[in-house]
């Protein structure tokens, strides 16, 4: 089966996994490709804030129960561990088309801002800068320090699409679901995928 596009998508350790494991579903539900990062405090927000039993530390395991979860079909969906040098985003001759990382943390958004690439989340989102990629970045945190914002604003500087985790209330949300795709509507428009999670303003 022929993907719409490939995405990489990245948990990190902020608060607001159900943003990107809701995006996750919506992309497979697209027919995007994804390769799939999670760090491993990623893996304890996944378990403290959901009813998930997501398989700790094994890539394997994962990409199999995300895969019957969300019910992606052979070869749509690849998860790599955080050391998986190996992957394809390590390397800019990769064919993602875009990436998201969602919820990011502070000291992802910092890593990003300043080049390091200690470990595959990081190295990916350096590869799609130096590409000239399109980087979306999802924050979940209150309040910003004068750190975030410095760095929230270099990473704009450099052409990062920040989209905060802040949901709009004028569609009268009637559930957290509602709140939750909110946002991931707003990511979906970024990467140019079709999306009917959010009516249109002042469309019907």
């Amino acid at each position: 089966m022929k993907h719409e596009k490939t995405i990489t998508l990245a948990l990190t350790g902020a608060s607001g996994a159900q943003y990107g494991l809701r995006l996750l579903e919506a992309l497979i539900d697209a027919n995007c490709r994804v390769y799939f990062l999670i760090s491993r405090a990623a893996e304890v927000v996944i378990a403290t804030e959901t009813n998930l039993l997501v398989p700790k530390n094994d890539s394997g395991a994962q990409q199999t129960y995300f895969q019957n979860l969300y019910g992606a079909h052979d070869g749509q969906l690849r998860v790599f561990s955080r050391e998986d040098w190996m992957a394809p985003v390590a390397s800019g001759s990769s064919s993602s088309a875009a990436m998201v990382i969602c919820p990011a943390s502070g000291g992802c958004l910092s890593a990003i801002a300043n080049g390091a690439s200690n470990n595959l989340i990081e190295r990916a989102a350096d590869v799609a800068l130096k590409e000239r990629r399109p980087l979306i970045m999802v924050p979940r945190e209150a309040p910003y320090s004068e750190v975030h914002l410095s760095n929230m604003l270099n990473l704009t500087r450099m052409g990062v699409v920040i989209i905060p985790a802040s949901p709009g209330f004028y569609g009268k949300p009637k559930s957290i679901n509602d709140l939750v795709d909110f946002i991931v509507a707003r990511i979906l428009d970024q990467l140019e995928v079709p999306q009917t999670l959010l009516s249109r303003w002042g469309e019907e």
